[in-house]
């Protein structure tokens, strides 16, 4: 894999990552693009603490363009789009409407800040990453060669966004779908470089402290081994991964993908745990499809570990969900969820496997390749 750095019109990165080593990327970003957004803020909210980012300048951002006025295509000679070449395999870019990042606030005090809710400039980075040039392709249509192409590329920006300045977690995630509420339709993920850890996180490892401290062992593991042992949960496995719906899953369809060693993040995986993943989840992603017939909605989301801290607690694991509960039929937060974070579940979580494995898997075509 081959990776070159390039500036856009605006100053912001843009990386291709190759899967051809003789690739060559001289294509220039020919827009008259303004400088970067202003900073977010970080306020914090002392009942529940945790931080909460405020983002005015993202109200502007891309909602839902043509197929022809897709910003992540490829350029033409008639348009410029964020990617200035006419093709590409992964493409990883700075989000041009961050959540985080931007210019640097004021400095000084905050004017808006009270004793009891600090704020402070929302630092950080985000980036989007492009998984092929096909418009109207999605993750499950890529080859299991371009799967591990994105993995390595998540763990290479994985590595370089965890030694900036300040960040705390590096999360990586794919939302499709207008119903999770997607902007883009064009297949693509998001990475955050997060100046602090964020709540599941510390919920998370809280919860395989006080397990490690009571009995030695890691919490994930010792679930991973129940269910393995248990079967009527897993969907699929192979020889480094399982994938199972959690005994308490909190969404309709809702899948852990754990790798069976216990590495703290995606850097960490070696190379045959790397050459597992991509068709195991591929296979995964394609009975979600086939399971109503229609194309799921989902958040596909990676947990790792902090940067700094409690690393040795953490296992690493994919969480993959969605919010269609039947054909035709969404699940929304009712007000104990919103409200209070009491979840219920309409769907039996054995249930869900039992159909998910039952599930034909649903393909429409096989995208990109090593060269």
């Amino acid at each position: 894999m081959k990776c070159t750095v390039i500036r856009l019109a605006d100053g912001r990165e843009l990386r291709y990552y190759d899967e051809r080593d003789d690739a060559v990327r001289a294509a220039v970003d020919r827009r008259d693009l303004a400088g970067p957004p202003p900073a977010s803020q970080l306020r914090y909210d002392p009942l529940t603490d945790e931080w909460v980012t405020i983002a005015g300048h993202r109200q502007g951002r891309t909602f839902l363009p043509a197929p022809d006025e897709c910003p992540l295509c490829p350029s033409t000679a008639d348009r410029s789009t964020e990617v200035p070449a006419d093709d590409y395999d992964v493409v990883v870019f700075e989000n041009r409407f961050p959540a985080l990042g931007g210019r640097s606030g004021p400095a000084g005090g905050d004017p808006l800040a009270t004793p009891y809710s600090p704020v402070r400039p929302g630092t950080g980075r985000c980036e989007v990453v492009c998984f092929t040039a096909e418009h109207d392709a999605s993750f499950a249509d890529l080859s299991p060669d371009r799967v591990r192409t994105v993995l390595d590329v998540l763990a290479d920006r994985t590595v370089e966004l965890s030694a900036m300045p300040g960040v705390e977690q590096v999360f990586c995630f794919e939302n499709r779908g207008v119903e999770i509420g997607v902007t883009l339709h064009h297949p693509h993920g998001q990475i955050y470089a997060l100046p602090f850890v964020t709540p599941r996180t510390r919920t998370l490892l809280g919860a395989a402290r006080r397990h490690h401290a009571a009995t030695g062992r890691h919490l994930l593991a010792d679930v991973l081994a129940a269910e393995r042992a248990a079967g009527v949960r897993v969907v699929a496995a192979n020889a480094h991964w399982t994938a199972y719906v959690p005994a308490a899953a909190r969404w309709p369809v809702e899948v852990q993908l754990t790798p069976h060693r216990r590495v703290p993040d995606i850097p960490a995986l070696d190379d045959a745990e790397r050459a597992a993943f991509g068709p195991l989840y591929l296979d995964l992603l394609r009975r979600l499809d086939g399971l109503f017939g229609v194309p799921m909605p989902y958040v596909s989301a990676w947990h790792q570990a902090p940067v700094r801290v409690d690393r040795e607690l953490a296992h690493l694991y994919l969480q993959l969900f969605s919010v269609r509960r039947a054909p035709g039929r969404l699940k929304y937060l009712a007000g104990t969820e919103s409200a209070m974070g009491m979840f219920v579940n309409d769907v039996l979580p054995e249930e869900a496997a039992r159909l998910l494995r039952a599930a034909e898997p649903r393909t429409r075509g096989v995208v990109g390749g090593r060269g």
